[in-house]
């Protein structure tokens, strides 16, 4: 693996995101991150989505080594955002509705802790949010099932190989993107049409 395609621990904003606009960032795991950036991507006030991994206890992982099961790492999205457009909260219900937040460990046929669902808050804000929604979905019995999705603390953030980002607009055709990603999209489009650019 050349230099270029390793993980790299990365904690900063962007440097296109050093604006006078205060942006901020949330942590998201949802199983494959291939599936968490696609649904993120396009929504209003989102300037920047990366792929990574986080969680875990190992230094540096790579995809072999994080799809092993043996780093803790979840596969994860790292969002940028311009909360005067899109809020934490609304974040949280776009992960939320695109998910399962009910299996523990797995996502369809992807089974393994690399693939949980959990939530890493960047700030105290974002923990009492993500308590409060989650307590609100379990009251409402929105899933019909409890939710298993973990509040984590938030580690070291390594953004994954260049060719995972971006991948589902990269590779639109490949079988796993037209069967799994795509109809989350398409639900996306359906229920969030209006927050779209």
């Amino acid at each position: 693996m050349t230099q270029d395609n390793a993980p790299r621990p990365d904690k900063t904003l962007p440097d296109h995101a050093q604006t006078d606009r205060p942006l901020e960032q949330a942590i998201f795991a949802g199983g494959c991150f291939w599936c968490t950036e696609a649904v993120m991507q396009d929504l209003r006030g989102v300037e920047q989505v990366e792929s990574g991994y986080i969680g875990g206890s190992v230094p540096n992982p790579d995809y072999r080594s994080v799809c092993g099961g043996q780093t803790g790492h979840a596969e994860a999205v790292r969002v940028t955002f311009d909360p005067a457009q899109v809020s934490y909260r609304d974040l949280l219900g776009l992960f939320f509705a695109t998910h399962d937040p009910t299996t523990l460990n797995r996502q369809g046929a992807d089974v393994g802790t690399q693939y949980r669902s959990a939530l890493f808050p960047l700030s105290r804000a974002q923990e009492e949010t993500a308590r409060e929604l989650i307590g609100q979905l379990t009251a409402e019995n929105t899933f019909g099932r409890p939710i298993v999705t973990s509040i984590e603390p938030a580690s070291t953030f390594y953004v994954a190989e260049a060719y995972h980002q971006n991948y589902y607009k990269n590779n639109p055709g490949q079988g796993y993107c037209m069967a799994v990603i795509s109809p989350k999209v398409a639900k996306l489009r359906q229920h969030y049409g209006d927050r779209l650019r």
